[in-house]
């Protein structure tokens, strides 16, 4: 036992004494001084919110056809004798032009023969006249008055003026066949093919060609419902002059140049497609190969145009920078004289690459965050870093010279110029 005792007795010895050692440094070390400087905020861009109007708009895209556009075809048959010259393709044709001309001189005999049988029925209907006549007075010499009508001519007599109106119908007939002997154009317009050429046998409802008019281009622009709903437009919507339509900027290239024209839409289509859930609206550009034209480029039939369809301009909106945008419905505002951030719920009117135009939920001048910030929340210490029109860059809050070159040195830069927003 004594041996155990001399064995564990320095050990514990030493062991108190290096505890004791140990508590007594950590008593003497002075306390380190606490930091009561907050600590350093996220450095971010923010562009300010502004008041201005807007100009509803929707882009889509379509091909350009002709109102008006028909098939040139004869109504009688015959060996075409004459084609007009303009009548090729891609010439300009007047209304009431002859096209083309069919062989006429059947059509001339035909008529000498139709008046021969118009005189001749003339001639009966004449003779029948006298001999009604004459049976009417010799029935009165005789006292007869109970007669058949057969005994006073009249049948004869319906007879010859019937053979008689039989007579004129197929001379109008005949002169109305020689007058189709020449296929005339019914309006102004362009010719995009011709399948006829003099020497041709031509027959009624052949195809000779196809023109279109010149006076009218239009095209059909798919859009959504929503999209409808942005341009107040209803889908039983028809123009007229006491409710025009929206106006229609097209736009191509047209010749190696950027084209523009101005139409206006007319009217909507009857049904929503359903198999796209879409519904056409129908515009129209007036004169497309003349005042229409954009300094001589028409817009022809066959284009693929994009279009803008303009709605009603809002004032008074506010417009935020795209990238501040965060999801469907919030905008980062930055407090610089807090050095706070600001998450706001915001009522989007609209948005496009230009910018978010909202009804509420910001002020004119504040300063909308455009850097992604990770995790945020709302009151997250910040500090808002502002780009001026000069290209300096203006560091808010109470910064020294110093910790403004280290904030903008350290600033996240904006969402469109990084990435996507946070």
């Amino acid at each position: 036992m004594g041996r155990l005792i001399a064995i564990l007795a320095p050990i514990l010895i030493l062991l108190f004494l290096g505890v004791g050692g140990v508590i007594a440094v950590n008593a003497m070390k002075p306390e380190p001084e606490k930091n009561e400087e907050p600590p350093a905020g996220l450095n971010v861009f923010a562009e300010p919110v502004r008041s201005g109007s807007l100009t509803l708009s929707v882009a889509t895209q379509g091909e350009v056809r002709p109102k008006h556009e028909i098939v040139v075809a004869p109504q009688i048959s015959g060996r075409v004798t004459y084609v007009a010259p303009d009548f090729i393709d891609g010439g300009f044709v007047k209304r009431g032009q002859v096209l083309v001309r069919v062989e006429a001189a059947d059509y001339e005999l035909g008529i000498v023969r139709a008046r021969s049988a118009v005189a001749s029925a003339e001639q009966r209907l004449a003779r029948e006249l006298a001999e009604a006549e004459l049976a009417r007075r010799d029935l009165e010499d005789l006292g007869l008055t109970d007669v058949s009508p057969l005994a006073r001519r009249e049948p004869q007599l319906a007879e010859a003026q019937a053979s008689l109106e039989a007579a004129r119908a197929q001379l109008r007939e005949t002169e109305l066949a020689l007058a189709r002997t020449a296929v005339v154009a019914p309006f102004d317009g362009r010719v995009r093919e011709r399948n006829v050429d003099i020497g041709q046998i031509a027959t009624p409802g052949q195809s000779l060609g196809r023109i279109f008019g010149t006076d009218v281009v239009e095209v059909v622009l798919p859009l959504k419902d929503e999209e409808l709903g942005r341009l107040n437009l209803p889908l039983a919507f028809s123009a007229s002059p006491a409710n025009p339509g929206p106006r229609v900027v097209f736009t191509a290239n047209v010749g190696g140049l950027p084209r523009t024209w101005v139409g206006e839409v007319m009217r909507t289509g009857a049904a929503v497609n359903s198999q796209t859930r879409q519904i056409n609206v129908i515009a129209e550009l007036k004169d497309p190969f003349g005042a229409g034209a954009d300094d001589g480029a028409p817009m022809a039939p066959g284009l693929f145009v994009n279009a803008r369809i303009e709605g009603e301009t809002l004032e008074n909106v506010l417009i935020a920078p795209r990238a501040a945008l965060r999801g469907d419905d919030r905008l980062f505002i930055g407090l610089p004289d807090q050095g706070k951030l600001s998450i706001r719920n915001i009522a989007v009117v609209f948005s496009d690459r230009d910018g978010v135009y909202l009804r509420a939920g910001a002020e004119p001048g504040e300063l909308a965050i455009t850097s992604p910030i990770r995790a945020p929340f709302d009151g997250m210490n910040i500090t808002v870093l502002e780009r001026m029109p000069d290209g300096t860059v203006r560091v808010h809050g109470n910064k020294t010279a110093a910790e403004a070159a280290e904030a903008i040195a350290g600033a996240s830069l904006p969402s469109n110029e990084e990435g996507s927003a946070q």
